[in-house]
Order: C-alpha cells, then sequence, then structure tokens
C-alpha cells in the first residue's frame, strides 16, 4: 500500500522538518510513504475563512486520484490508541492501493473536501499546532510500523 501525507502549506521550523525526515526515512523501511505538499494560499488577508477553507478544498482535490483511500487529520475523527491504530493501519494494508492522510489549512477542511473523505482520526482532544501535527502523525505511523513487526520501540 502506498501511503500519502498530503499538507497545506510547508513545514517552515527547520527543526520540525528534521525530526519528520528523520521519521519518514524510518517509515520508508516498513511502507512506501511519501509527504506531499500543496503551497499555502497567497493574498489570503482579503479572504473569509470560508473563501480560505474552499480554495484549499479545491487544490486538496486536485491531488487526489479517484482510487485513493482519503483520511482526514480533523479534530472531530476518531481516537485511537497506538496500538489500536497499528491494527487499523495493517488492516488498511491488505486491502488498499493507496492510502492518502490530509492535513488541512488553519481553518480545516472545505465542506467538499469532507464529502470526498473516507473517514477522519484525531491525534488528541488537544489542539496541535499545524507544524507539530506533522511530527505527531509521522511518529505515529513510525511507531505503528514496529507494534506491527513486533519490534521494541513501542512499550505497553
Amino acid at each position: 500500500m502506498k501511503t500519502t501525507l498530503l499538507l497545506v502549506g510547508k513545514t517552515t521550523n527547520k527543526h520540525i522538518t528534521a525530526c519528520i525526515d528523520d521519521y519518514v526515512g524510518r517509515i520508508c523501511h516498513y511502507m512506501p510513504f511519501t509527504i506531499q505538499v500543496i503551497p499555502e494560499l497567497k493574498g489570503t488577508k482579503s479572504l473569509s475563512m470560508s473563501q480560505q477553507k474552499e480554495r484549499e478544498g479545491e487544490l486538496i482535490l486536485k491531488k487526489l486520484q479517484e482510487s485513493d483511500h482519503v483520511i482526514l487529520l480533523d479534530e472531530k475523527g476518531i481516537e485511537m490508541r497506538s496500538v489500536e491504530w497499528a491494527e487499523w493501519l495493517e488492516k488498511k494494508s491488505q486491502h488498499l492501493r493507496s492510502l492518502v492522510f490530509v492535513v488541512g489549512g488553519p481553518y480545516g477542511f472545505s465542506d467538499a473536501v469532507y464529502a470526498r473523505s473516507n473517514g477522519k482520526i484525531s491525534l488528541s482532544r488537544m489542539t496541535f499546532s499545524h507544524q507539530m501535527v506533522r511530527l505527531v502523525f509521522v511518529e505515529q505511523v513510525y511507531r505503528a510500523c514496529t507494534i506491527i513487526k513486533g519490534e521494541p520501540y513501542h512499550h505497553e
């Protein structure tokens, strides 16, 4: 299964970028994993929150293929413990060809993106910066890979 993390806006903190790159390198030993970045919108000061979500939504939808199974990282999504997450990911890998996780812009997702998605996952009930969500997510993908393989990274 090909797995993609689709992001709106680049990661600007070089320390977070270095950590993300480290985990992506680790994940690639277990599965094909890529990060795709949609550039931030320009001139957003003149746009309302809903206009910005709509424009970002259009860009997100253009990046998706019809065959992609799309999961939004969303505060209203389901929460899982790391072991449950690993089981979920392993099940998906057995019958999907392409799994795309999406981190939206600062105001979330447009209705069209919600309609296109196949589900939502929440990393926590707490709020994280969009920069931190990326790092937490790739660490959890790596953790899931090690749980699936029975490796000692995760401790119960």
